[in-house]
């Protein structure tokens, strides 16, 4: 199938599928058996009505077990054929098809995409294994998304079903993966269901430009893209910042994550993000009701229970229901962790002919007992000793966090014309952390280190929103689409900061680690995180408006646009008393942001690209002990130049790009004592991805990133030319998947994580060594006594327990996860 699908085109699959489909966790097609037979030749009972075009294929689907793609406007209007009875699979779709105008093509072992066919006499042959039907002429289509709408389905998967064929680009709204001009993935939900992914952290393991900072068993996800720090908090939900959990996403309720690489002035506005941004699509209910029931087993003791339902109401199925829950609960592989997580999310909307609408709420609660810290580190003057063995914790049982979340988000879009389209959308969250926490100073080689103790009640308000057009038209021989957004975000921070001093500081070791009685420290009186003071008031607001422009046919497109920013950060004291709530210090600068990139497609499968585009942080203030105390500087600017190749051979893909992103820094000359923003750090790197079905039943995912993070130029020339510290020279992750022939429905699947050696600090004495990681897994998928599609999961992470420092980026270390073992099965009702 051409991944170059024009947006709007989805996918006509149930939710279902990953239990119906007998698995492949790679490609978009990845969750179908390779049969001994092919499905032509393999007679079933099939009984469809006549129906809906859209909703017989789906019903064709889950009888057949066979994944089908089609465009949303090829379906639109359609009816099937009634089809009944005993039959090969091949000629149920043939009866369902006739009239309709449309063929098909089989992409897989199991897998079919439907297309138009070709007109007698028309120029080029129908492809093979195309079956060309009659054509007919259909009038009074209902009208569905256009491409300058975003409501609704996500972009069609790609072979193997494991990343799809487009992605939200920001105010650019959906474009298609590989002729858009930035390097882009969409991992769906069918990787992360067949992965069993507990979070964003184990769907983002799928990329070799992403590494995970935060370590295994903590409160918290963090990471690095193209080695910068994106933490959890910079997460979107649906397009909207500040809304997203703050300090760990759950993915049962999210129908894609997406990752956007490089800086997004442009395209999604905001601070940080100098590496990428990850978005979050929440899942909407197919036309085919869904109900499904996943249990999970996790070692040590983790017990997970799923419920996923979706439902369609209304004469053209306009209304939509999805409903997410799970809990889990139980001892992990860590010494004294245990982890209580529970997650409620709702997702509401409406699809008329012109109008749609969409609104989401979302609950979870996160219950840690003896968590890991983010922020262990070593002392400067000590090489860094081996790794502890992941099981080993420091942390004691009378340690805690325990977090609340909650989140609305709406959005709206309206089309003014067939292919002109307004929108506004709009959301909020409150997060509340109350924790009892240590973290370590690794202080010799063999191990000994000092342990200190911190509370910090902590509650995180979002509020985001943003209105905007979209349009496409054409002036003389040259298309356009106009992208004009409008959008404000706020992030509040309530919290005075580490307390009470006074909590108790022992002494411990690594590999022998020393625990406090459970008794030993009472947190009656403690500050709740209800109760805190505001300490920083972040706010946006921004202005951005991008032309895309194409001649050619498209093979030509060129994108030019900026974005202008106000930033607005005001800081408050929050003790002592008598001056709590008074303003401390505020900034407010505004910069705008210019951006340009461009394809060039010699052919439909090949698509050369290039940008050029910035991100922004908020320019520092200059310390009381400069020559120049209190100067603030204007918004720091990151700029990003890239070029790269994406190639599609049909049913596997493969890129390729080059980058460099350059982000200044301050520092405080010691030769004038003059503070400014003269620091520099240079981070160039190549990266080469692959995704699909290479083969029929083998699927891949993934890739290799190499990197030189330079610190190009630090204060008084001390560093200059040393490798940034935490960042690899080469990352490697690689998914793999295989249908096995002897027997229906298994499947074997495979991963490899490598990260090669990081410096730990800026002068490069001290390093972390390089490490591996393999993790195998089985599938199962299989028609239950009841006639129920049943899927059976197994899976073995880190399989010969290697112990490792997973991260040593921003001065802290992270041990990496013990072997740990998931077993989960699946049922559809």
């Amino acid at each position: 199938m051409k991944s170059g699908n024009k947006v709007g085109q989805q996918a006509v699959r149930p939710a279902v599928m990953a239990a119906l489909l007998a698995g492949t966790a790679l490609g978009c097609f990845a969750t179908q058996p390779v049969l001994a037979q092919t499905p032509a030749a393999t007679s079933a009972a099939i009984n469809i009505p006549s129906q809906a075009l859209s909703s017989a294929l789906i019903a064709f689907s889950r009888q057949t077990r066979i994944e089908i793609f089609v465009a949303s406007s090829l379906a639109s209007g359609k009816r099937s054929s009634a089809v009944s009875g005993a039959q090969a699979p091949e000629a149920a779709l043939q009866r369902l098809l006739a009239g309709t105008g449309l063929t098909y093509r089989f992409t897989g072992g199991r897998s079919i995409t439907v297309e138009a066919a070709p007109r007698a006499g028309a120029l080029g042959a129908a492809p093979a294994g195309a079956i060309p039907l009659d054509e007919v002429v259909v009038e009074g289509a209902r009208g569905l998304p256009p491409p300058t709408g975003t409501i609704g389905q996500p972009p069609a998967p790609y072979a193997g079903g494991q990343v799809g064929t487009g992605t939200r680009i920001g105010l650019l709204g959906n474009r298609s993966v590989l002729t858009t001009p930035f390097n882009v993935t969409g991992y769906t939900a069918k990787l992360i269901q067949d992965q069993q992914a507990r979070s964003l952290a184990d769907v983002v393991q799928n990329d070799p430009s992403v590494r995970n900072d935060a370590p295994a068993f903590s409160e918290r996800d963090s990471f690095f893209i193209r080695g910068f720090s994106v933490v959890n908090l910079d997460t979107a939900f649906d397009g909207l910042a500040y809304i997203a959990n703050p300090r760990r996403s759950v993915v049962e309720g999210i129908e894609r994550v997406e990752i956007l690489k490089g800086p997004t002035a442009l395209l999604n506005g905001g601070v940080a993000r100098i590496g990428g941004t990850i978005n979050l699509i929440p899942k909407r209910a197919f036309d085919e009701p869904l109900t499904r029931l996943t249990t999970t087993y996790l070692s040590d003791a983790q017990l997970w229970t799923q419920v996923d339902v979706g439902r369609r109401f209304g004469a053209s199925k306009e209304w939509g229901v999805r409903f997410n829950g799970s809990y889990r609960k139980g001892d992990t592989p860590l010494d004294k962790n245990a982890i209580e997580v529970g997650n409620l999310s709702l997702g509401l909307d409406y699809r008329g002919d012109r109008f749609r609408a969409s609104f989401d709420l979302a609950h979870s609660t996160q219950n840690v007992t003896a968590p890991t810290s983010l922020f262990n580190a070593a002392a400067a003057n000590i090489a860094i000793p081996r790794a502890p063995n992941g099981r080993r914790n420091t942390s004691s049982s009378l340690e805690y966090n325990d977090s609340r979340y909650n989140m609305a988000a709406g959005r709206v879009e309206f089309d003014i014309l067939p292919d002109t389209t307004i929108y506004a959308a709009a959301g909020a969250s409150r997060y509340l952390e109350d924790f009892l926490s240590s973290s370590y100073q690794i202080t010799r080689m063999d191990g000994r280190a000092t342990n200190s103790l911190a509370i910090m009640p902590l509650e995180l308000q979002g509020y985001s929103g943003e209105v905007g057009l979209r349009s496409k038209f054409q002036t003389g021989f040259i298309d356009h689409q106009i992208n004009i957004s409008a959008s404000q975000s706020i992030n509040e921070n309530y919290s005075r900061g580490f307390f009470p001093p006074a909590l108790p500081t022992f002494q411990t070791n690594i590999y022998a680690p020393v625990h406090l009685p459970r008794d030993s420290i009472s947190t009656f009186g403690f500050p709740r995180s209800s109760r805190q003071p505001l300490f920083t008031r972040l706010t946006l607001r921004s202005l951005a408006v991008a032309d895309t422009l194409s001649i050619a046919g498209d093979r030509i497109q060129v994108t030019v646009g900026g974005r202008y920013q106000d930033i607005d950060l005001q800081s408050y004291v929050t003790r002592p008393v008598p001056t709590r709530g008074s303003l401390a210090s505020t900034y407010k600068e505004g910069r705008f942001s210019p951006a340009i990139a461009a394809v060039v497609r010699p052919t439909d499968k090949l698509s050369i690209y290039a940008n050029y585009i910035e991100g922004l942080t908020e320019g520092p203030s200059a310390p009381a002990t400069a020559i120049n105390s209190s100067e603030v500087f204007a918004p720091v600017v990151n700029k990003q130049t890239e070029v790269g190749v994406k190639y599609d051979f049909g049913t596997v893909a493969v890129t390729a790009s080059l980058f460099e992103i350059r982000q200044p820094n301050a520092y405080t000359d010691p030769g004038t004592n003059r503070f400014s923003v003269s620091g520099l750090q240079v981070n160039r790197g190549a990266e080469f991805t692959v995704f699909g079905e290479p083969f029929e039943g083998v699927r891949l995912l993934g890739g290799v990133t190499f990197m030189d993070a330079e610190l190009a130029d630090t204060a008084g020339g001390r560093f200059n030319g040393k490798t940034a510290p935490g960042i690899p020279t080469t990352a490697i992750n690689l998914y793999g998947e295989y249908d096995l022939p002897w027997v229906r429905g298994l499947t074997f699947t495979g991963r490899m994580i490598y990260t090669s050696k990081m410096f730990y600090d800026q002068a490069n004495t001290q390093s972390v060594p390089d490490w591996t990681r393999f993790d195998l897994g089985l599938r199962y998928a299989f028609t239950g006594p009841a006639g129920k599609p049943v899927v059976l999961r197994a899976s073995v992470e880190n399989v010969f327990d290697k112990t490792y420092w997973a991260s040593a980026a921003r001065g802290f270390l992270a041990v990496g996860a013990p072997r740990t073992y998931v077993l989960s099965a699946q049922v559809d009702f």
